[in-house]
């Protein structure tokens, strides 16, 4: 399965690889687009401190990839909870409560996207921002295990989230967005998650059905969508980590125990929300790791993707 993912992830991302994108039939000419403000929709992968601190090892550097694509434009991007234009927050799903930790408390993906539209204009000048799909597997492989779910529910409930994800984008279109730019889960089965509950194939189904519902969710919303393959991106870092400065692409670098229910993955587990240098494996490079927790990756990767999504963006618009 992991094999196949990788060729599927390819294919599906080809035409956003920067070497490939004159091939693909886009202009190699960068256009003039500079956005003026960068608003984000997601979960954590996208959250930049919306509770004090990112889903990552929080060094105080460019720790987000939504942070690296916005200072390479020139720009900052801000959680909502330190007057910023960010809503994304960790655990939040796409438009069903609880969020993976089971708190009910945390606004979905539609709820974020709510907030924004009762008291903002979208402008000409805006990127938008829209990821998630991570909590929303991690939430249904729980229901899975608790025997809530059976596999195949699993697996189209993942790609019911995919379609209320594009329909977000549909949202902010239709409210005036000219610029979007989405992101999809990543092939959770390649975590450290995945492979500690022996469970890869199932969850590297679901991934895959969130991502596919998306895409063909949003196929009709090109002149105003466009979607950069964290899954294609992040296999690579995972599956070949020392083409990308890595050492380890299997082992969490943060040794920050949550005892609470934390990423959702069960109680007692390393939440790289708590994260810091101060709490890495003893004596470890944290650039030279992929993952902070078993299931978010570090600033390193993070950086790395950001930047990939800004040169994918500026041979766009």
């Amino acid at each position: 399965m992991p094999a196949n993912w990788m060729r599927r992830s390819f294919s599906a991302a080809a035409c956003a690889s920067a070497a490939l994108l004159a091939a693909c039939g886009s202009s190699t000419v960068e256009s003039s687009f500079t956005p003026t403000r960068f608003i984000a929709f997601g979960d954590g992968l996208a959250d930049v401190g919306q509770k004090g601190a990112s889903y990552t090892v929080n060094d105080g550097s460019i720790n987000n990839w939504t942070l690296q694509l916005a200072a390479s434009y020139g720009g900052t991007i801000a959680p909502v909870s330190k007057g910023g234009l960010s809503y994304a927050q960790g655990n939040a799903r796409v438009a069903i409560s609880p969020d993976a930790a089971g708190d009910a408390s945390t606004p979905t993906v539609a709820q974020q996207v709510d907030q924004f539209l009762a008291g903002q204009k979208l402008g000409d000048g805006d990127l938008v921002l829209l990821s998630a799909g991570v909590s929303d597997i991690i939430a249904g492989m729980a229901a899975v295990r608790a025997g809530t779910l059976t596999a195949d529910q699993y697996v189209a409930a993942a790609g019911q989230a995919g379609q209320a994800l594009a329909a977000q984008a549909r949202r902010l279109s239709n409210a005036g967005a000219k610029h979007i730019l989405m992101t999809g889960t990543y092939d959770l089965s390649r975590t450290p998650w995945a492979l500690a509950i022996n469970q890869q194939s199932l969850i590297s189904q679901a991934s895959l059905s969130f991502n596919t519902s998306l895409l063909k969710s949003i196929s009709d919303l090109s002149r105003t969508v466009r979607y950069v393959d964290a899954a294609y991106y992040i296999n690579l870092y995972q599956g070949n980590p020392g083409g990308f400065g890595f050492s380890d692409g299997v082992t969490p670098v943060c040794n920050s125990v949550d005892p609470g229910p934390g990423i959702g993955i069960g109680a007692g587990e390393v939440n790289s929300a708590l994260c810091t240098p101060s709490t890495l494996l003893a004596s470890a490079d944290q650039n030279r790791y992929v993952f902070a927790d078993k299931v978010y990756v570090t600033p390193s990767a993070q950086r790395q993707f950001g930047a990939s999504a800004y040169t994918f963006l500026r041979l766009q618009w």
